[in-house]
């Protein structure tokens, strides 16, 4: 048996690495004013740090006394002091630390090739910093490797889109980084007021226009044209749809110019003729379902097991648009089947979504006729289906109904407000008692799941509508 001691060993060798004077690299960091000295062990340095593993090699240090002299002059004595605490300790306390500081940090443990504290700094700013985040997206922005950092800050937009469009931090944004931005199904904004800021963030780009007022009845082609050649790769983005008839005749009609002509065609059929985009004009990002349970951005994966497709293939303007509206919650209607009953008595497309307790896992259904018909449903389009909440395109798993199988529908009685036996019902492999989720398991669709029983949380159905 072997008996370890891993922490007495660890405190001694850091005393010896604190106090000792045999010491072999001396790190100068800082500049002017600034400058300090730190003492090292190569050895340690070589151990603990990939940057200094392959930068204290024979090839690169300068000796002096038999003394390694190593500069860092972009990294200061606060940073550098907490790195070299981390590499000799494995220790760090950063509670009295700015956000600044802490994002200087992570830039010097990314260059220092630290992947670990990289990794812990950024989940700390995520955790702790919340407010300088908020004000400091362009910096973030700025560090390409940052890319967990970077993810958080994408989710504050998308929920809270005006503070940042309104900030100065806006108009100095990356042109990639917009693009990634304006690509999110999940963006809380109206679309006009985003097209109104993409103009304002394209003529702050150009020099000689941002300082104008903006009137473009007095522009000249050329301004027209450069301000094209800035948005060229950001209109496309922007979902036309979801602008009214009026707001396109006043906001975005005056800038017909620096617009394809392909997407201009279609954004104009689309508004007179009432003709649904076939190509370029990418569906609306918002509005198409009000839920508690999934977010905005599973539309178009909802919306591909409807037509059978693959639920990651790409939707174009050829593929049948959905909404979803919202007719039974049962947080707000009840948890039975009686009102489910009187809610959902429509023989409609319908889709229902059911979160459980003390999982994580989503449950759906869905039905061409939908959950309470009398007619015949051997046609009928349905299928059950489960995901994980964090992990939906690697966990989703699709129950279609075999060949052959039809639907058995749970029938209202001539009094909608009867009791029944159970609210849905998709041929007794996944139904609702009141408050209790059945899934069983008899061949009638793919399996989904195990057999279990589960407490419902929050159950939706939704009236589908094929625009």
């Amino acid at each position: 048996m072997t008996s370890i001691f891993h922490h007495n060993f660890l405190k001694d060798v850091t005393t010896i690495l604190d106090n000792a004077d045999d010491y072999d690299v001396i790190i100068q960091v800082g500049q002017d004013y600034y400058k300090r000295e730190f003492r090292a062990h190569s050895v340690i340095l070589r151990a603990r740090c990939p940057y200094f593993k392959s930068a204290l090699t024979a090839n690169w240090i300068t000796k002096k006394n038999n003394m390694i002299l190593f500069n860092k002059p972009n990294i200061t004595s606060t940073i550098f002091n907490m790195i070299l605490k981390y590499i000799n300790s494995g220790e760090l306390v950063l509670t009295n630390h700015t956000g600044k500081q802490l994002f200087d940090l992570l830039i010097a443990s990314d260059e220092l090739l630290l992947e670990e504290l990289f990794t812990y700094v950024q989940d700390y700013l995520i955790k702790e910093k919340v407010d300088w985040i908020r004000k400091n997206f362009d910096l973030i922005f700025k560090l390409i490797n940052c890319k967990k950092l970077q993810c958080y800050c994408f989710e504050i937009i998308c929920e809270s889109s005006h503070p940042f469009l309104i900030s100065k931090t806006f108009s100095l944004i990356d042109v990639n980084i917009l693009s990634d931005i304006l690509k999110r199904d999940d963006l809380q904004v109206k679309e006009i007021n985003l097209w109104d800021y993409l103009i304002k963030w394209g003529i702050n780009q150009l020099p000689d226009l941002k300082d104008e007022k903006i009137d473009n009845i007095k522009w000249n082609y050329k301004k027209f044209k450069r301000l094209r050649e800035t948005l060229e790769s950001l209109i496309p983005l922007i979902r036309f749809m979801n602008i009214s008839r009026v707001d396109f005749f006043n906001k975005v009609r005056p800038y017909m110019l620096i617009i394809p002509n392909d997407i201009y065609n279609e954004i104009e059929e689309f508004h007179y003729l009432v003709t649904l985009p076939k190509i370029k004009i990418l569906l609306p990002r918002t509005g198409r379902i009000d839920s508690n349970i999934i977010k905005e951005e599973l539309i178009n994966i909802l919306a591909n097991l409807i037509d059978m497709k693959n639920v990651n293939d790409t939707r174009t303007g050829n593929d049948p648009f959905y909404k979803f509206n919202l007719i039974y919650r049962g947080s707000c209607d009840g948890f039975d089947n009686t009102k489910f009953k009187y809610k959902c008595n429509r023989r409609v497309a319908s889709l229902i979504l059911i979160e459980v307790q003390h999982s994580n896992i989503i449950f759906g259904g869905y039905s061409s006729i939908g959950f309470c018909s009398s007619k015949d449903n051997s046609n009928s389009n349905h299928f059950i289906f489960s995901f994980e909440k964090c992990k939906v395109m690697q966990t989703m798993k699709v129950g279609r109904a075999n060949v052959g199988q039809t639907m058995k529908v749970s029938r209202a009685k001539s009094n909608p407000m009867n009791d029944n036996k159970r609210g849905f019902d998709f041929n007794g492999e996944l139904y609702m008692v009141n408050q209790i989720l059945h899934l069983e398991n008899f061949g009638r669709y793919k399996r989904i799941s195990n057999s279990s029983i589960y407490v419902i949380k929050e159950v939706e159905t939704f009236i589908v509508v094929c625009n």
